[in-house]
């Protein structure tokens, strides 16, 4: 399984972006996928997560409203829109895969077996 974590850059405040992870692989659609970031000096914290269904999503509370994950399983592609962002959100974002797994794991690091190679987000104030 490879994940391919696209879509980082510069924007000012305010701004939006949208992160893309394409997957290989053809069980996608049998995947949970989840969103971390890891800014400088930190520690890889969650983000989003959505089920293999499409039914269930789960936010960091630092972006709900803001951020909003998807997925297209017949493109095996997770999206992650990012709006209203803030220097906060600066930081590398890495996309995570994992067969099947408790709603209740699914923003820990350590539910996920696969991850991309991150794509880097700065947020300029």
């Amino acid at each position: 399984v490879q994940l391919q974590a696209s879509g980082g850059g510069l924007v000012q405040t305010g701004g939006s972006l949208r992160l893309s992870c394409a997957a290989s692989g053809r069980t996608f659609r049998d995947w949970d996928m989840g969103w971390f970031r890891q800014a400088s000096g930190k520690e890889r914290e969650f983000v989003a997560a959505m089920r293999y269904s499409g039914g269930t999503r789960v936010y960091a509370d630092s972006v709900k409203g803001r951020f909003t994950i998807s997925r297209d399983n017949t493109k095996n592609i997770v999206y992650l829109d990012m709006n209203s962002l803030k220097p906060d959100d600066t930081a590398v974002y890495y996309c995570a895969a994992t067969p099947r797994t408790a709603y209740s794991t699914l923003a820990l690091l350590s539910s996920y077996d696969y991850w991309g190679q991150g794509t880097l987000v700065t947020v300029s104030s």
